[in-house]
């Protein structure tokens, strides 16, 4: 099944470049010719990015390899989340779930977000709203169930270590939420509401205003699910709110705040169920950014911070004897960023910033009977708070017409494990019209979390932070609305923290190499195809990071209807590893389906795993077969 699956997809995969190459898309205008294509397949040809490089930019002069998933791909799946749309359009990136909605937290949990076999999990791949970083104080991971799709205006991944601009944790590559924003007069008001398998309902409003110079983004949500196994329901619920005001063409201002807060219950694995396993998670974001553009300079100064209250019982193989205690955290990330821009003369780009973030944690039991502070197992003691501050430059020079050289040095000093010095190197060649040939060299680093120093038996203080380099080579072309990659790469790394003897140490080494193929084209009007695959071989394998990644998707759009179709399969997906390695293999066929009723009203329908599939993804969770969902959206 397997191979002639792998075949099908490649055949199909053949067949849209053949046909491309032999088509001209008539309805492909002028106007669009010569852009870079999005591939995530909205084919909405794409022509600048900011994830890259801070400021906004063409990304045919960017040397690192950059995925945009606009608003109209991430609106039309009718996701509550924006990562199932995410793991679909981007090459090599892999989500773990467990259940029909919600991730969780804590023992069992999914949501782990894997790029190029590094994962979030570990700290290694970072999640930014608005370039700013988000995750767990005390664990250092990204928290997968706060990234709403009713505040993303589009998403931006980037693949490969990203340290330069954004320090620890990008070590593996980032990806970029970039909130909304109403950039017209008037106002706009979206709600949607959906139903379906397992008693499952989200709901969504959200309302934009712009009054001259002042602009408004006001948005909440409800989701809850029974899921498909007992004990293990999912309630969440939380707001988004963005105030922005444009104090002249040159300098605009916003402040915006984001409030998660979900139920969540766990209830073990097939083999070792667990009862009264129950988390209670707070998750909030607040930024305010001054933003100044004159076009040959433009800049931000913005401080954040993100924060979260975690309560969790970590349950009984008893039912009739219940635990005594519950854990709780409480961490903050706080942070200022200040970058400017400018060019100097012509085909040039400098920038240079500063970042400084104040990490706090505690982790701590509680007695359920009296509410009191249990001894808990760490060694914080004082130390649950860490600083860390950080200068870089970024130096974009095009040489010629068809050459452009980028290179950048971070020099970022943490209080407890020093200095770290952070390069990256990259060159694009532009040998033939629409089309980009891009090499690029890049250091990524992790400093150790306050969970892997001090918290549990396995902590040591004496840990020092992971470092690898990413070596890549890719090739991109567009013409006539056919778009194309192809990507190859190398990592290395050392110093990776593992437990040896049950004691965090920095022994571990990874080497991964592969190589990530995708393709875009917009038959006509109405038709639209893409694929992407991704190749990864790991000489010490990971879980959650597939072998082989392949999507490959339709859109259709005739009038008042339109459909969705991918399909997408993953093989040699590691559940476990060791003595007990364990893989899976497994093909996803989804679809949604829309029709327009009236001018303000659309009706909608979305499967999920219509070939009723059986797969795990975490060892122990079965996922659900075939579920379906059905809505209404309101626009006016």
């Amino acid at each position: 099944m397997k191979k002639s699956l792998i075949l099908v997809l490649t055949a199909l995969a053949v067949g849209t470049f053949s046909f491309a190459q032999t088509q001209h898309a008539d309805s492909i205008g002028e106007a669009k010719r010569g852009k870079v294509a999005d591939f995530s397949a909205d084919n909405e040809l794409q022509e600048v990015v900011v994830t890259g490089t801070r400021n906004a930019t063409d990304i045919r002069h960017l040397p690192m390899t950059v995925n945009i998933i606009g608003r109209e791909r991430l609106a039309e799946q009718h996701q509550s989340s924006v990562l199932p749309t995410v793991m679909q359009q981007v090459p090599g990136l892999f989500v773990t779930s467990r259940s029909v909605m919600g991730y969780g937290v804590s023992t069992g949990a999914a949501g782990g977000i894997s790029l190029r076999g590094l994962s979030g999990g570990a700290g290694q791949m970072l999640v930014l709203i608005d370039g700013h970083p988000q995750y767990n104080g005390v664990y250092g991971h990204p928290i997968s169930d706060s990234y709403q799709t009713l505040m993303a205006d589009r998403v931006e991944v980037l693949r490969g270590p990203a340290s330069v601009l954004y320090g620890s944790n990008a070590m593996g590559g980032v990806m970029n939420i970039v909130t909304r924003t109403m950039k017209r007069d008037g106002m706009k008001t979206s709600i949607n509401l959906g139903a379906g398998s397992y008693g499952t309902l989200q709901a969504e409003a959200t309302s934009q205003v712009r009054s001259g110079k002042f602009n408004s983004t006001v948005s909440a949500q409800y989701n809850r699910t029974d899921n498909h196994r007992p004990r293990m329901g999912f309630e969440q619920y939380g707001g988004y709110m963005k105030l922005g005001y444009d104090f002249s063409d040159n300098w605009n201002a916003y402040v915006d705040a984001d409030i998660i807060h979900f139920n969540s219950s766990y209830p073990g694995s097939t083999t070792t169920p667990l009862y009264e396993a129950n988390q209670w998670i707070t998750r909030g974001v607040v930024s305010a950014a001054l933003r100044n553009d004159y076009g040959k300079t433009s800049g931000e100064l913005s401080i954040y911070t993100n924060f979260g209250r975690h309560k969790i019982d970590d349950g009984t193989q008893n039912a009739a004897n219940p635990t005594q205690r519950y854990f709780r955290s409480k961490d903050a990330l706080t942070g200022i960023s200040f970058y400017q821009s400018a060019q100097l003369f012509e085909g040039n780009r400098i920038t240079v910033g500063l970042d400084y973030q104040h990490i706090y944690g505690n982790a701590f039991y509680t007695s359920k009977s009296t509410g009191e502070v249990l001894d808990t197992p760490n060694k914080q003691s004082g130390r649950s708070h860490r600083n860390e501050i950080a200068g870089y430059v970024d130096f974009r020079q095009d040489l010629a017409s068809w050459l452009t050289l980028d290179a950048g040095i971070r020099v970022d000093h943490h209080s407890i494990t020093g200095t770290e010095w952070v390069p990256q190197a990259g060159l694009v060649v532009r040998p033939v019209s629409h089309g980009e040939l891009k090499a690029m060299a890049s250091k990524g680093f992790r400093n150790p979390t306050m969970r892997e120093m001090y918290l549990y038996p396995p902590s040591n203080e004496e840990l020092q932070p992971e470092r690898l380099w990413n070596y890549e080579l890719s090739w991109r072309q567009r013409h006539d609305g056919f778009s194309y990659g192809i990507n190859l790469y190398y990592i290395k790394g050392d110093n990776m923290i593992q437990v040896v003897e049950r004691k965090n140490v920095n022994t571990g080494k990874i080497e991964n190499y592969g190589l990530e193929l995708e393709a875009a084209y917009s038959i006509n009007s109405n038709w639209q195809v893409s694929t992407n695959h991704s190749l990864l071989h790991m000489k010490n394998p990971v879980i959650a990071a597939p072998t082989y990644k392949g999507y490959l998707g339709a859109d259709y759009r005739y009038r008042r209807f339109t459909l969705n179709a991918g399909l997408q399969y993953i093989a040699g997906l590691y559940t476990a590893v060791g003595n007990n390695e364990t893989k899976e293999n497994f093909c996803l066929l989804n679809m949604s389906v829309g029709y327009k009723l009236a001018e303000e009203i659309s009706l909608w329908v979305r499967g999920e795993n219509l070939l009723a599939q059986k797969y795990e993804i975490n060892l122990g969770y079965p996922m659900p077969r075939a579920t379906f969902m059905a809505g209404v959206s309101i626009d006016f």
